[in-house]
């Protein structure tokens, strides 16, 4: 990791803990880790720089900023996907100059530091240590899928969540849409839904966000924009943009977490964990 990355790493101890302490404590690490990018390097090239392996480079640093915060104690990593402040954490507040004092993850744990050009790993995750890979696994099996073999895939996932009459068009000169469905909210209300499916490796931007919503116009006011790849800041924002129709954005994380929660295209398997408080009542003489 570059200085410069190191550098702003270390100035995201403060705002991290702050963060989490607006969201009352804990909160999803992905939405916690944009919001702190955002405040570090928003709106500029940086922020939607990605590593060799996809992963944004500026939440990395901010899932690094956590690691090492959570080796000092200021972090819960208990639980998966879920960033939450220690008792310690939320009475902390750190200036900048305070942060440098914490150190690195090597200062802080007495060992040497890491590969830090990769996300760090979840205390939670740590029982099951393939488990990034299984999801490495999945993603390039949906990217290897032929495009239409995708669109179907997508329409799978939108029946699977709810979605009623899902159909896949595939239309050339459609404007990107490649099918549509039925959101029923009650037995009165229902809308129509537009999607449009991406195999991307890289990230999608604001353009095709616009494009697409572009392509929606006058047909209908909610659209579903689903990738394997990720999207970029400023195409995070345009999807909500005040004043036009907002565009769902589902990128390969959220693509995978979904496709886990309703079984698609992968089986459950069960893990046991020792439990060593029971093994407490056999150590006595």
């Amino acid at each position: 990791m570059a200085k410069e990355s190191k550098d702003r790493c270390v100035r995201a101890y403060g705002p991290l803990l702050d963060t989490l302490r607006e969201a009352g404590g804990e909160a999803p690490a992905r939405e916690i880790a944009r919001k702190v990018a955002d405040l570090l390097v928003g709106g500029t090239a940086e922020r939607d720089r990605e590593l060799k392996s996809g992963v944004n480079a500026a939440e990395n640093e901010v899932a690094w900023a956590r690691n090492n915060l959570r080796a000092a104690g200021l972090i819960d990593g208990s639980t998966r996907g879920i960033w939450r402040l220690t008792e310690l954490g939320w009475k902390t507040h750190l200036s900048l100059e305070q942060a440098r004092k914490i150190g690195r993850h090597d200062k802080i744990v007495g060992r040497q530091a890491p590969d830090e050009s990769e996300p760090p790993e979840d205390d939670a995750e740590q029982h099951d240590g393939d488990a990034t890979q299984q999801s490495l696994s999945l993603i390039e099996t949906i990217r290897e899928l032929p495009p239409r073999g995708f669109e179907r895939l997508c329409q799978r996932i939108l029946r699977e969540l709810g979605f009623a009459e899902v159909v896949v068009t595939g239309r050339s000169g459609d404007g990107g849409i490649d099918g549509h469905g039925v959101l029923k909210v009650n037995e009165l209300v229902s809308f129509q839904v537009l999607f449009q499916c991406k195999r991307y490796q890289g990230s999608v931007n604001s353009g095709e966000i616009r494009n697409f919503r572009g392509a929606m116009s006058g047909r209908t006011d909610l659209g579903i924009f689903l990738t394997t790849g990720l999207f970029t800041s400023d195409a995070q924002r345009e999807a909500v943009r005040d004043g036009v129709p907002t565009i769902e954005l589902v990128d390969k994380d959220r693509l995978i977490a979904l496709m886990e929660s309703k079984q698609i295209g992968v089986k459950p398997r069960t893990v046991y964990d020792v439990d060593h408080e029971f093994f407490d009542l056999f150590r006595e003489d």
